[in-house]
C-alpha cells in the first residue's frame, strides 16, 4: 500500500470531523432548549434583570401605543420623552465606566472633547408576537449552518428553511449570532422618506441624496406573498432617490438571502440615463456606495449584510454595555438641523442605555481581500439587531465607529434598525443616513403586511414604474 493513503485518510477524517463539529454547534439539544421560555425568553434573551438592577427583567416590551401616537402616523412619538439622564459620560469620567463602553465609544470620547454619552434608564422595549416566539423555540433544535464555507447558509425544518423567527436563540458561534441579526424581527415593511447628511472635517454639512424607500422583512409577512415576490429574501429594500435632481429616479433593489447563491444577495440598479435595470452583483463587500459619497461600504448597511466568507467570526460572549438604544430623537422627534453638530451628532439627540449585548469579533481571512482587517459587532440580546460596530484598517488602526440607531416599532412589534451613523476617526468626518422623520416632507411608517403598498419588488416592476 502506498504511504500516501494514511495521509489521505487522515485528511478525510479531519474534514469529516470539522463538518460534524460545525453541525454539532449549529443546533442545541432538547435539554438546552428547555431554557427558552423559562430562564431565557423564547427568542433567547435573559429574562431576569442584572445583579444591580440597572437592567430590568424582560416584561414583554411595549405592547400598547403610547399617548400621542395612533397607528399610521408619519413618525413615532418618544414614550420616554420626559425622562432625564441618570448620568453623563465624558472624556474626564470615562475611566469609571471603561468596562461598560465599546472601544468605539472610548475612541469618540478621546477624540472629541464635546462628545458626551447621556445615559438614561434602561427599557427593554422590543415586543414579539406569539407566533414568532413559538417559531424561535422550534428553530433552536432544528436549524443549522450549512454551506461549503462556514456561515454561508441556514437550513431548518420548515421545508428546508428555518421557521420565521430567531434561527439560533441559544447561539454557540459568532456566525449564528450574525445570522440572528440578519433574521431580526421587525415590521414586514418599513416605508420612509428620509434625509442623509455628510459632515466634513471642517464641520460643513452636505446633503446626501434623499430617498423614498421600502425596507422589507419578507419572512415576517405571514401571507407568504412577499417571500415569493422577493426571491425568499430574509430582508432587503426597494429605494428610489428623489433628490438632488441629477440623481432623482435612480432605483436600488436589494435582497439578502439565507444561502450563498448569487453571493448571498440579489441586487439590481436602475439609472434614468440608461433607462434600464441591470443586475449589480458588485454592490457588495467593501465597494463604496456612490450615492452616499463613498463613505459607506455596501456590507455596512444595517450594521452588516452579505456573505461572511471573507472574515472569521468569533463569539466573544455577552456583556453589559452602554449602547445607543430607544433612539427616537435622530429618527423621529428632532429635525436634522438639531441633530448635526460639527464633529458628531448632538449629544441630546442620542439616547444611551445599559443593555446586555453579544460581542462578535471578525478577523479578515489570510487569503481574503477587504478594506477592513478587523471588525467588532455588538448585537442586542432582545432585538438581535446590531447596535454598534468598530472597523479597523489594514494597519490595525481604528477607522470607523458605527452606531445603528434603533427604536421599537411598537405598533407592529420588533425594532426599526435602518438609521446608521458612522464616524471616520482617521479623517474626522461623519455621516448619518435614513433619519429626520421630523423634517418637512419626511415620514416613517411600519406595516405587518405589504398588501396595498406600492412596492416595486421585482426588476420588471422597477423598469415598468420608472418615470424617467
Amino acid at each position: 500500500m502506498s504511504k500516501r493513503y494514511p495521509v489521505i485518510q487522515a485528511c478525510v477524517a479531519a474534514s469529516i470531523s470539522l463538518v460534524l463539529s460545525q453541525v454539532a454547534l449549529a443546533a442545541v439539544t432538547a435539554e438546552e432548549a428547555k431554557q427558552l421560555g423559562t430562564t431565557l425568553t423564547e427568542f433567547g434573551a435573559e429574562k431576569a434583570g442584572n445583579a444591580d438592577g440597572t437592567i430590568p427583567a424582560y416584561a414583554g416590551g411595549i405592547t400598547t401605543l403610547p399617548p400621542g401616537y395612533k397607528k399610521g402616523d408619519d413618525r413615532y412619538v418618544d414614550p420616554f420623552k420626559g425622562e432625564k439622564p441618570l448620568y453623563s459620560i465624558d472624556a474626564k469620567s470615562m475611566a469609571k465606566y471603561a468596562g461598560q463602553l465599546t472601544e468605539g465609544a472610548k475612541a469618540m470620547l478621546q477624540a472629541y472633547p464635546t462628545y458626551r454619552l447621556d445615559v438614561y434608564p434602561t427599557h427593554r422595549t422590543v415586543a414579539y408576537p406569539a407566533w414568532v416566539r413559538e417559531n424561535s423555540v422550534k428553530n433552536a433544535t432544528t436549524t443549522k449552518l450549512t454551506g461549503e464555507i462556514m456561515g454561508d447558509s441556514v437550513e431548518g425544518a420548515d421545508n428546508g428553511k428555518a421557521f420565521p423567527g430567531v434561527p439560533f436563540p441559544i447561539p454557540k458561534t459568532g456566525y449564528e449570532v450574525m445570522w440572528n441579526h440578519k433574521f431580526a424581527y421587525g415590521a414586514a415593511v418599513d416605508h420612509q422618506a428620509s434625509s442623509a447628511w455628510l459632515v466634513d472635517t471642517a464641520g460643513s454639512v452636505t446633503a446626501l441624496p434623499t430617498v423614498n424607500e421600502f425596507f422589507v422583512r419578507p419572512w415576517y409577512d405571514r401571507s407568504g406573498k412577499l417571500r415569493k415576490e422577493t426571491f425568499d429574501a430574509v430582508f432587503g429594500f426597494s429605494a428610489t432617490l428623489t433628490g438632488p435632481p441629477a440623481s432623482a429616479g435612480i432605483h436600488f433593489l436589494n435582497y439578502y438571502l439565507t444561502d450563498s447563491a448569487d453571493g448571498g444577495q440579489k441586487v439590481w440598479f436602475y439609472t434614468p440615463g440608461q433607462r434600464r435595470v441591470r443586475a449589480a452583483p458588485e454592490f457588495s463587500y467593501d465597494i463604496p456606495i456612490a450615492s452616499y459619497g463613498g463613505v459607506l461600504f455596501w456590507d455596512e448597511i444595517f450594521g452588516f449584510v452579505g456573505r461572511m466568507d471573507r472574515f472569521d467570526f468569533k463569539l466573544v460572549g455577552k456583556k453589559e454595555m452602554i449602547v445607543p438604544y430607544n433612539v427616537f430623537g435622530v429618527t423621529n422627534t428632532m429635525q436634522s438641523k438639531d441633530v448635526l453638530d460639527k464633529k458628531h451628532l448632538t449629544n441630546e439627540s442620542v439616547r444611551w442605555e445599559k443593555h446586555r449585548v453579544w460581542v462578535v469579533e471578525s478577523t479578515r481571512k489570510a487569503n481574503a481581500r477587504h478594506a477592513y482587517s478587523r471588525r467588532t459587532f455588538y448585537i442586542d440580546e432582545d432585538s438581535w439587531s446590531i447596535v454598534a460596530t468598530e472597523s479597523y484598517d489594514s494597519g490595525g488602526k481604528l477607522w470607523r465607529v458605527g452606531n445603528i440607531l434603533t427604536f421599537p416599532t411598537y405598533d407592529v412589534g420588533g425594532v426599526y434598525n435602518s438609521t446608521w451613523n458612522f464616524n471616520d476617526v482617521i479623517k474626522g468626518n461623519y455621516f448619518v443616513v435614513n433619519m429626520g422623520a421630523a423634517d418637512p416632507g419626511n415620514f416613517v411608517r411600519s406595516y405587518t403586511s405589504a398588501e396595498g403598498l406600492p412596492i416595486k419588488t421585482t426588476p420588471q416592476a422597477v423598469a415598468a414604474g420608472s418615470a424617467r
